[in-house]
């Protein structure tokens, strides 16, 4: 039954007034009692919830979540202002918050208020501040020297303003779709938050959601070690509040000597190692000091009262502590060495070592610094160490439960003082059980002369046996370069490889040239990769009498600079096709490696590898209503890279199968989350699927135009939904104004970055992983109390335990239901050219994902722009000319390249 306001043809959108805002949603049950339709007056900001999906047979799960009680009474809200202060660490504020609520006015805080490291304070019962309801304080941690040097301890003011009084009554209404998703229930939401995770991060090192102990930990080298943390998130769901629990990892700096830390971190032994008086490159020393810089440490220094102070590392020296000189208040100068001799009566063992520099401007010596325990590395892992963090973080799904059960006991939810006075009971007999739905996989057509034309995957999985390409393409002349060394790997292992992709091709349908030999050539990957792919395209044209189509590159272990050029060359610069395979991979390998090579290299020579059978997809293959899938997304520089920017891809179909992809990238402000360039971008893969439909598939005029367009969208957070309903949904829709075209659109949000998990009651419910079977869709108990979203498994599993998508509906025109949405998510993820398994997000996400992160190809190798980890990092103006730098030097991809998939 329709709600209030709505029609067939009117979009499901944005939850408000004003052009293109959804008037009511078709209504659909809230698992909530005596509630039927949402009420009209409830406004959301994506779609309302329009039913529930029923397809699929039922499957009984577990969900990582714990069904907590709302709070009864007012919950008081305070601003917390340091009026004097910088931003200050988290850290460093609970300590100042601990010590005002505990020693400077226990009387004032009772019960005891939570606090969230930031600005907001939360209290059970009013605080009786003045008449303003504010109030300052003073408070001072420790005692002895304050960092700055001088005798007392830091004095830091701290001011409280009473800025709001919640009622939980919001978040009982929200969760029954009584009450619009506002401020209200995103403040009562936080204060809930807060309250759950104060115990913790007072005893515990804490990164915003989750806290780390080391019961469990894992030395991974290079002056780190990881610690088992614990992630927890109160989130509302239909008809009840839940907390989120999940295990995490947390990179922390090895505790001890600080010396120690940085030859294991430079992966050195004798101290010496660290002195440039005897050959410490400078290279090493920015390297080291990008790594500790932030770290605190402590410092004994003879005549204190013995208690040490902790400092921050700004930096390092350049020169060793006996080269190391400073001025004297009193006149003079002398070397930081001395300094310890003559005030400290302290000879130092390594005077030839550099010194730390701390936030006072202070030098200290390294053998005098040690590292206290529990601090978070918040830089990026090194690469080579990412093994060792997924190794730990793996866990099979029975185990990460048990985990996750065990967690309970860490995080003690019924004995913490701060849940119990604001009136939380959180559920203790196991997490929440739910009733999932396992969707029918789309059934594949693959091309004639199949043994078995069709296929029907099976948990996520099907093969390639007796299997031709449903539309193989054709190589007209191709050449093996190998950048591997000769004796490693020789003309038999390089004519090994070569039957075996030969034999390969013809399995899948493949075309090659009769009786045609590949040139085989050896180059050094230190020259000019350009040179020697050129060079190597001229002889195949000499002897041929046509340049190769197909270029397949052996590259050894690490050889990342060469598969980058190789790229570049292949898509940018010449528009030829480009196959990188490792030596370590390709030497004597068996046919299903060359299987997964030929689905790439098919692809890219714009080839069809399979496409769903119509009839199991009819919302995408219904003739009558032609659809373009876009996928959309952002990537954003590491973590410190500032001077770099952000890269944007779109992804787009252009056949009527949804199996032929096409992709656009480009370089936009660094860290801006929304894509600048949506509608150019938009535009372009319009235009691209207009021209294939007509072309290729002979539609003509109008029948050639999409009439409706499905967007998902990666990487937003919900907090940034409003925005891409803003900003990107009218960019797409003036491209379509410009090709004079009215498609009818539908915004889905594809999020990955959640701790939803599902987990199956019974083992033999599960695959051979120990994980849900693929297809298992949630869309009731643990979603959104009044939007339309749910969570997808779309993908069997292999390691660990695999990770739901989370699909948010934020537009929809097409008036889709629950069903048809689920199912045509589903059926895009078994259309991904590279696997013979469905993926985890649907095809053309997949793609946008790749095309972001392979950016860097669209460089010149030769060029300046550097973006490896070891730049300097960029400041101020330097930011902005930096990013002017990498607007101007991002090169197109090649015409020859950019209808093909260039990026499988």
């Amino acid at each position: 039954m329709p709600s209030h306001g709505d029609s067939r043809s009117a979009p499901r959108g944005v939850g408000g007034s004003g052009r293109g805002a959804a008037r009511g949603g078709r209504g659909g049950a809230t698992r909530v009692p005596h509630q039927g339709t949402l009420a009209s007056h409830i406004t959301t900001v994506g779609v309302k919830r329009p039913g529930y999906g029923t397809g699929g047979r039922v499957l009984p799960i577990h969900v990582n979540s714990f069904e907590t009680s709302i709070p009864q009474g007012i919950i008081h809200h305070y601003d917390v202002i340091s009026p004097s202060e910088k931003t200050l660490p988290a850290r460093l504020n609970m300590d100042l918050i601990r010590e005002l609520q505990e020693k400077v006015a226990p009387q004032l805080f009772t019960p005891r208020g939570v606090y969230d490291g930031r600005k907001n304070l939360f209290a059970a019962r009013e605080l009786p501040l003045d008449e303003h309801n504010t109030k300052d304080f003073n408070v001072s941690l420790g005692s002895g020297r304050s960092e700055s040097g001088g005798k007392g301890p830091k004095v830091y003011k701290i001011r409280l303003t009473k800025v709001a009084e919640i009622n939980p009554e919001v978040l009982r209404r929200f969760i029954a779709g009584e009450q619009s998703h506002d401020n209200t229930v995103l403040t009562a939401i936080t204060a809930l938050n807060v309250v759950i995770r104060m115990e913790p991060t007072m005893k515990y090192p804490f990164n915003v959601r989750s806290f780390f102990t080391d019961r469990e930990t894992k030395d991974i080298g290079s002056g780190l070690q990881l610690w088992r943390g614990y992630f927890q998130s109160v989130r509302p769901a239909s008809g009840r509040m839940l907390i989120n629990v999940d295990i995490s990892t947390g990179t922390m700096y090895k505790a001890g000597p600080l010396l120690g830390l940085c030859l294991e971190f430079l992966n050195k032994r004798d101290p010496n190692a660290l002195a440039p008086s005897r050959g410490f490159p400078d290279r090493e020393r920015l390297r080291l000091q990008r790594f500790i810089s932030g770290i605190r440490i402590l410092t004994k220094h003879a005549g204190s009262d013995g208690n040490p102070i902790p400092r921050v590392i700004k930096k390092l020296s350049s020169a060793g502590a006996n080269a190391l000189n400073f001025s004297m208040r009193e006149g003079g100068s002398m070397s930081v060495a001395d300094y310890f001799q003559r005030t400290q009566n302290r000879k130092l063992e390594f005077p030839d070592v550099i010194c730390v520099e701390v936030s006072s401007g202070a030098l200290i010596p390294l053998e005098l610094c040690t590292v206290p325990p529990g601090q978070i590395m918040r830089k990026q892992v090194p690469p080579e160490k990412t093994r060792d963090v997924l190794d730990f973080a793996t866990k099979r799904p029975r185990d990460r439960l048990s985990s996750i059960e065990s967690g309970l006991a860490v995080l003690a939810y019924g004995q913490s003082e701060y849940v119990r006075q604001f009136g939380m009971r959180v559920e203790s007999n196991g997490p929440l059980k739910v009733q999932a739905r396992v969707l029918k996989p789309p059934v594949l057509r693959y091309g004639p002369g199949s043994k078995q034309p069709t296929v029907a995957p099976s948990n996520g999985a099907w093969n390639m046996v007796d299997k031709r390409f449903f539309r193989p393409a054709t190589i007209t002349g191709w050449c093996v370069i190998v950048y591997e060394q000769q004796r490693r790997f020789g003309e038999g292992a390089a004519q090994d490889m070569i039957a075996g992709l030969t034999a390969s091709f013809q399995d899948v349908g493949i075309r090659l040239p009769p009786n045609y030999a590949p040139l085989v050539k050896w180059e050094n990957g230190q020259g000019r990769i350009e040179d020697q792919l050129r060079a190597a395209g001229g002889e195949v044209n000499a002897r041929h009498g046509a340049p190769p189509n197909l270029l397949v590159v052996v590259i050894p272990e690490g050889g990342n600079d060469i598969y980058t050029a190789v790229k570049h060359f292949g898509d940018i610069t010449m528009g030829v096709a480009t196959q990188c395979l490792k030596s370590s991979k390709c030497f004597r390998a068996k046919a299903q490696y060359y299987a997964n090579v030929s689905l790439k290299i098919n692809v890219k020579l714009g080839g069809i590898n399979t496409v769903p059978e119509p009839s199991s997809v009819s919302v995408l293959t219904d003739p009558s209503n032609p659809t373009i899938v876009i996928g959309a997304d952002v990537i954003h520089p590491a973590p410190g890279s500032d001077g770099r920017p952000s890269f944007t891809a779109l992804v787009a179909n252009v056949d009527s199968d949804t199996a032929k992809y096409i992709a656009c990238c480009r370089v936009q402000t660094s860290r801006q989350e929304m894509i600048e360039d949506l509608e150019e971008m938009s535009n372009h893969v319009l235009t691209k699927y207009v021209g294939y439909r007509t072309a290729v598939e002979k539609k003509a005029g109008a029948a050639a135009a999409p009439k409706r367009i499905i967007f998902y969208r990666d990487g937003v957070s919900e907090g940034q939904f409003k925005q891409v309903l803003e900003q990107e949904l009218p960019a797409l829709k003036r491209a379509c104004e410009t090709q004079k075209i009215n498609p009818k659109i539908t915004i889905i949000v594809v999020g990955k970055r959640h701790h939803v998990r599902f987990f199956p009651q019974s083992e033999r419910d599960g695959d051979r992983s120990g994980n849900c079977p693929a297809g298992t869709v949630v869309d009731r108990d643990v979603s959104h109390p009044t939007e339309f979203d749910f969570y997808l498994q779309s993908h069997g599993g292999l390691l660990g335990t695999s990770r739901p998508a989370h699909y948010s509906v934020l537009y929809d025109e097409n008036n889709f239901s629950a069903d048809s949405l689920q199912s045509l998510s589903f059926a895009l993820c078994h259309v991904y050219a590279r696997s013979t398994r469905s993926v985890s997000i649907p095809a053309p996400v997949y793609y946008a994902d790749i095309v972001c992160s392979r950016a860097k190809n669209h460089y010149d190798p030769q060029g300046q722009l550097d973006f490896s980890d070891s730049t300097s990092l960029a400041q101020g103006s330097q930011v902005e000319n930096s990013l002017e730098a990498f607007r101007r030097g991002f090169k197109p991809v090649h015409k020859k390249q950019d209808t093909l998939m260039y990026f499988s």
